[in-house]
């Protein structure tokens, strides 16, 4: 699969998710390494009025999508992935005024679970904003006649 088809599939999918159209999330680039999202800055989306900082939940929302999403950059084909378990450490406050950026990567796939990480950052993904870990169940198709094949990401076997 090359990546001009996994940014379009991307740019589809997030076009569809409401959630997405509300916050004005944005497919930045997706290939086979994994997907970044951009959630403009917004007043729709300032948890302290007084500072300006985004809201944690939007953050939530964009790093849960990204890392869902990432399951595009890894799946032959579309299959329903929901979240299983999402954790995010918040390592500083976003900088008001300032769009953020979520990457996910997809580090091992199995028959019936992806593991995902990521981080949400505005200028440099070596200073994060959160990190993030998450899973998700796959709902769709199954692996058939590749026995092992699904397991292997990057090297690593179930």
């Amino acid at each position: 699969m090359t990546d001009k088809p996994i940014l379009e599939r991307a740019a589809r999918f997030v076009s569809a998710l409401r959630h997405c159209q509300v916050l004005g999330i944005q497919v930045h680039d997706a290939n086979l390494d994994g997907m970044t999202l951009l959630l403009p800055y917004s007043v729709d989306i300032i948890g302290d009025p007084q500072t300006g900082v985004i809201h944690g939940g939007a953050l939530t929302s964009l790093m849960d999508t990204a890392c869902g999403m990432a399951t595009l950059c890894v799946l032959p084909e579309f299959e329903v992935c929901p979240t299983l378990d999402l954790r995010i450490d918040y390592m500083h406050q976003a900088e008001p005024h300032k769009a953020v950026f979520g990457f996910a990567q997809c580090y091992r796939v199995t028959t019936d679970v992806i593991f995902t990480r990521g981080v949400a950052y505005q200028d440099d993904p070596e200073r994060p904003i959160a990190h993030v870990v998450g899973t998700f169940m796959r709902m769709g198709k199954r692996l058939k006649g590749a026995q092992g094949l699904g397991s292997v990401v990057k090297g690593e076997r179930a």
